[in-house]
């Protein structure tokens, strides 16, 4: 297994760009963190030193104990480092029943019969602002929850294979424009340290700042967009950068909320809620699934169905 670093390359040729996505593609249909001293004599000056002596002990016992908090915090820090490392140290699911994988590097899977992409990732972000709920690895990890073992372009082509559809970014200019696309569920799927698998909606471990509520939106598959270097003749998906599974619009988008979300730090509308998220490190399973009719094709944009009876609430102690 590589590690997450071997995952980010360097830009491809346009050629290069196109054959690799035509592999993964084609591969998929066969698949299916200075004391003062002095000799005093007087009675009044042995006393103006005692005073002061015990001024001078009472400021070194202030000192110290302002030292006992940094300390203190200190070793809080080093106890979440080592949960960290320990979560770290915790094998992902087993490959899904039916799934067959992507790529050749990376966790990602696609279920033909159930069509539904699968991606594993790691918990990258518990409390705190979000931009992302997902991000490529060595991205966006300081604003995401999950950072997943894949690249995005090969997701992109897992939806395509399902039946889902691109739609268009989010636009800001003349005016506001929300993106557009298959509505795609995501489900995340992980075991406890006590070995019982839970699931739960992506949307309730997204708490809506002003509401204290989970995200009562869906996301939709906008699905990006690509850059090209002319000169250079270099060209690559713009969501590699960071933007997977989004919760503050992008133009680069792969999944984005359809209603106006700014990606300003002094209005951003979600965080992450801490106290149902597993430890920093925790491998988890996403699955993403295209809402579809009976017969393949999308259905509308809806708001996302009830959560998952499933809870998480002592994963994270």
């Amino acid at each position: 297994m590589q590690t997450l670093a071997s995952y980010r390359k360097q830009p491809a040729t346009a050629s290069h760009w196109a054959a690799y996505l035509a592999i993964t593609l084609a591969l998929i249909g066969l698949c299916c963190t200075t004391p003062a001293s002095a000799d005093e004599t007087s009675t009044d000056d042995a006393t103006s030193e005692k005073t002061t002596e015990n001024e001078q002990g009472d400021a070194l016992g202030q000192a110290l104990e302002s030292q006992a908090e940094p300390a203190a915090e200190e070793e809080d820090y080093e106890t979440r480092r080592q949960r960290e490392m320990e979560a770290r140290k915790m094998s992902y699911l087993p490959p899904p029943e039916n799934g067959k994988q992507l790529a050749k590097n990376g966790r990602a899977w696609i279920d033909r019969d159930k069509n539904v992409v699968y991606v594993d990732g790691r918990i990258s972000l518990r409390k705190g602002q979000l931009e992302m709920f997902a991000c490529p690895p060595n991205t966006k990890e300081h604003e995401s929850i999950v950072s997943v073992e894949s690249e995005a372009f090969v997701l992109h082509a897992g939806l395509l294979a399902v039946g889902a559809e691109t739609g268009t970014p989010v636009a800001f200019a003349p005016e506001y424009k929300a993106p557009t696309g298959t509505k795609i569920d995501i489900d995340v799927i992980w075991k406890d340290k006590e070995g019982k698998q839970h699931k739960v909606r992506a949307q309730d471990w997204i708490r809506d700042t002003r509401t204290k509520k989970a995200m009562d939106l869906p996301w939709v598959f906008a699905g990006s967009g690509f850059w090209k270097n002319e000169e250079l003749g270099t060209s690559g998906y713009l969501a590699e950068d960071g933007d997977l599974v989004c919760v503050a619009n992008f133009s680069t988008a792969m999944l984005d909320v359809p209603a106006e979300r700014t990606s300003n730090n002094s209005g951003l509308s979600y965080e992450a809620w801490t106290e149902k998220i597993p430890p920093l490190g925790w491998p988890v399973r996403l699955a993403f699934k295209p809402v579809l009719k009976d017969d393949g094709t999308q259905k509308p944009t809806s708001k996302p169905a009830t959560a998952d009876t499933a809870t998480s609430s002592d994963v994270s102690k």
